[in-house]
């Protein structure tokens, strides 16, 4: 695909919004679902060249886990065995976790492995 302009992306998505409550499923003899999909492709391209998705830090993961679980760091640091200071260094980005440490993360904050590592 070429590169895509503002207007191309804005044309895009004002289709879109008109296709979706026509198209149910998709079929390959189907004008409007052959439409929608490459015009959602053209979207995902545009969207990632100039709205790039970064990935959370494992101190971000961390902080929204512990809102997720209702927990406090001081919870979190019961749970690895560590001081409160050292979940508030993981939290702020000034230290990361251990592998025994980041497993326990992911057990108790129900984050996925992958996703602690940045993959």
């Amino acid at each position: 695909m070429g590169r895509i302009t503002r207007e191309q992306y804005e044309y895009a998505r004002e289709r879109i919004e008109e296709l979706l409550p026509v198209v149910d499923g998709y079929d390959v003899k189907d004008k409007a679902a052959v439409e929608l999909s490459v015009l959602s492709d053209i979207v995902i391209e545009y969207e990632k060249e100039y709205f790039p998705i970064e990935k959370p830090t494992v101190g971000e993961l961390i902080a929204d886990g512990l809102v997720e679980k209702s927990m406090t760091q001081k919870d979190l640091a019961e749970r690895l065995g560590v001081s409160p200071s050292r979940v508030s260094d993981f939290v702020s980005g000034k230290s990361e976790p251990s592998l025994k440490q980041a497993r326990i993360l992911c057990q108790t904050l129900g984050i996925q492995p992958a996703v602690l590592l940045g993959i």
